[in-house]
C-alpha cells in the first residue's frame, strides 16, 4: 500500500509546484499578508506557477473587485474570490498558455491577530483547480482557526498551510485523506485548527465529505466537527457563538425513544434557567470518537448510519475526541459564556464517578469536577428503570449508588445544583437499554422496533443499517 511522503518541507512542496510548468494560476490573500505567494517566490522558479498575486484589503476595493458581501471573512466571500480569480486566469491565458496547462486560483480571507485586540483569529481558505487540461474545476474549501499568539506567527502558519493545500490538491487529489493529512505538515496541531473541509467538483464527486471531516479529527487538525440535521458540516464557532448549549452524549447505536425523551426533558428544565432564552438554545447529540473506532480504523458505514438516523430526528450532531466531560465543556466555552447543560442517563454514573477514569489528572476526580463546574454548567441526570420492574425500582439522582468515599462529593454537587435530576416526559421508556436494542435489531425484525422512533426503525430495516439482518 502506498504511503504519503510526509518528509517534504514547505519549500520542497512549493518548488515541486513551481517546477511543474503546466500548473499555473493566481494567489489572492486578504487578512494576513501574502505569505503563500511569498513562499512560492522565495524558492525560485515561481514565474512558471504564479500568474498574479493580490491583496484587496480595503473593503471598498474588495467590493469593487468581487461584489458586495455581508461578511468579509466568510465562505461567501471566499467563493466570490475563487469564482472571479479562476475565471479571469482561464479567460486571459487559456489561449496563450500550452494546451496541457491546468489552471488554479488560491484564495484566503482571514482575520488574524490585530494590533489592538485579542480577537477570534479565523478565516476561510480554498483552492479551485483543474485536475486535467480544459476540465471543469474542482474545489477544496476549509475553515481555519489560527492558534499562535501574534500576527507574524499566524501569517507564517497560513503561508505554510496554503502551500500544503496547493501541493496536496494537485498531487494527492486521488487520495483526499492525504490532502487532509498534509495540511499539518510543518505546523502540528498547536498552530492551526481546521474545523471544516469541503471537496466538490468533478474530481471529488465520489468523496463523502462527512467522512473527510471525521478525518480532520483523526489527523489531529481539530477536536470536534459538527453536522446539521441536513447533513452539512457547519463551523462550530458560528453555530455556538453566544448561545446556550445543551449536549446529550451517547453512542446512539441506534437512537432510541429514551434518547428522545432524555433530550426533550433536559431541554425543558434547561430552558427554565434565568440566563437561557429558549429560542436561542443549540442542542447537540454528541458522539465521542472512541465509540466510532473498531480496531485502529473508523467504521465509515457505521458512522454515516448513526449520523443519518440522528438527522432523521432533527438533531445537530457533534463528533468529538473529548473522552472526559470537562474537556467538552472547555471546548464549548471557547464560543459561549451562556449556560451549558449536559444531559446523561443515571446509568452512566458508574463511569462518571469511577476514579480510574481520571487517572493522569494531578487532582483526580476533584480536579475533573472542578473543571466541569466552574461556572454556569449543569449536568442533568435522567432516571432509569430495570426492565420488568415497577416505579418503585426507578434509579434516580436521589437514590443512585456511588462509592462510599464519593457520597459527600455527590451530595455537594446536588446541593449546589451542579447535578440536577431530570423529570421524564414519558416514563414508559425508562427500561430501554441501547446495547440490548442493538443486539436484537441485528437478529432482524422484532419488538426492538417499538423502542426507537418509527422513522429510525424504517431506515434501519430498509437500508440494513447497524448490522440489521433481514434473514
Amino acid at each position: 500500500m502506498r504511503k504519503r511522503d510526509n518528509t517534504l518541507t514547505t519549500d520542497q512542496k512549493a518548488l515541486a509546484v513551481n517546477l511543474d510548468k503546466y500548473k499555473y494560476g493566481s494567489i489572492v490573500e486578504i487578512g494576513a499578508g501574502q505569505e503563500v505567494a511569498r513562499r512560492f517566490f522565495q524558492v525560485g522558479a515561481a514565474a512558471g506557477t504564479v500568474a498574479k498575486t493580490m491583496s484587496a484589503y480595503d473593503m471598498a476595493v474588495s467590493d469593487d473587485i468581487y461584489g458586495h458581501v455581508d461578511r468579509y471573512v466568510s465562505r461567501a466571500r471566499l467563493l466570490q474570490m475563487l469564482d472571479k480569480e479562476f475565471s479571469q486566469v482561464v479567460k486571459r491565458l487559456a489561449h496563450v498558455r500550452p494546451k496541457n496547462t491546468t489552471f488554479f486560483a488560491y484564495a484566503a480571507t482571514v482575520t488574524a491577530r490585530s494590533f489592538k485586540q485579542k480577537n477570534e483569529c479565523h478565516g476561510w481558505v480554498g483552492i479551485r483547480l483543474q485536475l486535467h487540461p480544459g476540465a471543469e474545476p474542482s474545489d477544496v474549501v476549509m475553515h481555519v482557526r489560527m492558534l499562535d499568539n501574534d500576527n507574524a506567527l499566524q501569517s507564517e502558519a497560513l503561508g505554510i498551510l496554503g502551500v500544503n493545500l496547493i501541493h496536496g490538491a494537485f498531487f494527492h487529489h486521488d487520495q483526499p485523506e492525504w490532502v487532509i493529512e498534509g495540511l499539518a505538515d510543518g505546523l502540528g496541531s498547536e498552530r492551526i485548527e481546521v474545523d471544516l473541509i469541503h471537496f466538490s467538483g468533478p474530481y471529488f464527486e465520489e468523496v463523502e465529505n462527512r467522512l473527510m471531516n471525521l478525518h480532520l479529527i483523526r489527523s489531529w487538525l481539530t477536536r470536534a466537527v459538527v453536522f446539521s440535521p441536513q447533513g452539512d458540516v457547519v463551523v462550530p464557532g458560528e453555530l455556538l457563538y453566544r448561545k446556550p448549549v445543551m449536549v446529550m452524549r451517547g453512542s446512539f447505536k441506534p437512537v432510541t425513544l429514551v434518547n428522545v425523551d432524555m433530550m426533550a426533558a433536559g431541554l425543558r428544565q434547561f430552558s427554565q434557567l434565568a440566563a437561557v432564552d429558549e429560542n436561542e438554545i443549540v442542542s447537540l447529540a454528541e458522539i465521542t470518537m472512541n465509540s466510532l473506532i473498531s480496531g485502529d480504523n473508523v467504521d465509515g458505514a457505521d458512522f454515516l448510519a448513526r449520523i443519518d438516523l440522528l438527522a432523521s430526528q432533527g438533531y445537530t450532531v457533534m463528533i468529538s475526541d473529548y473522552v472526559r466531560f470537562f474537556r467538552l465543556r472547555a471546548y464549548l466555552r471557547r464560543y459561549t459564556q451562556k449556560p451549558i447543560g449536559i444531559v446523561l442517563s443515571v446509568r452512566d454514573f458508574a463511569f462518571l464517578f469511577d476514579e480510574k477514569y481520571y487517572e493522569g489528572l494531578e487532582g483526580g476526580i476533584l480536579e475533573a469536577f472542578g473543571k466541569l463546574f466552574p461556572d454556569n454548567t449543569h449536568v442533568y441526570v435522567y432516571p432509569s428503570r430495570p426492565r420488568g420492574t415497577d416505579a418503585a425500582a426507578t434509579i434516580t439522582l436521589d437514590n443512585v449508588q456511588v462509592p462510599d468515599n464519593l457520597r459527600h462529593l455527590l451530595a455537594h454537587l446536588k446541593e449546589n445544583d451542579k447535578l440536577v435530576a431530570v423529570r421524564p416526559l414519558d416514563e414508559e421508556h425508562l427500561y430501554i437499554d441501547i446495547a440490548d436494542v442493538l443486539a436484537r435489531l441485528r437478529r432482524g425484525r422484532g419488538d426492538w422496533e417499538s423502542e426507537v422512533p418509527e422513522t429510525v426503525a424504517q431506515r434501519i430495516i430498509e437500508s440494513r443499517l447497524l448490522g440489521y439482518d433481514s434473514e
